[in-house]
């Protein structure tokens, strides 16, 4: 099995709804993500699990949506709650859409702060 991961951060502010504490009220985080890829095999040609620079343009393409924006006013934030957990799945589902055949994403780490993360890890019935 062979593993290819990338990371990014953004800026982006939210309020949990549902929530008794701090975190209901307006505030934002600087968030980082990982993404790690998984996959049997290695392209014939390339050596490559799947391209760094592909990995990354999809990855980017997701954040520039979700940077220096006020999640609850995005879809599918506007319906969902945006906690950690549901960011995470939501990298997990638009990557994922995009990804080659062949490499299957792994897992998503999402950082709210350096000591707080939530991790999204499909089941296997949905990979």
């Amino acid at each position: 099995m062979f593993e290819v991961s990338v990371e990014e951060t953004f800026s982006a502010g939210h309020a949990l709804r549902h929530y008794r504490g701090k975190c209901e009220n307006v505030h934002g985080h600087n968030y980082r993500v990982a993404i790690t890829a998984e996959g049997e095999g290695l392209n014939e040609i390339t050596g490559l699990l799947v391209d760094f620079g592909d990995l990354k343009r999809l990855m980017r393409a997701v954040v520039a949506r979700l940077d220096h924006q006020f999640l609850n006013d995005l879809a599918p934030f506007d319906a969902i709650n945006p906690s950690a957990e549901n960011i995470a799945k939501y990298f997990y589902d638009e990557i994922s859409a995009g990804l080659a055949p062949g490499p299957r994403i792994r897992e998503v780490k999402i950082w709210e702060t350096d000591i707080t993360s939530a991790t999204y890890r499909p089941t296997p019935s949905s990979k």
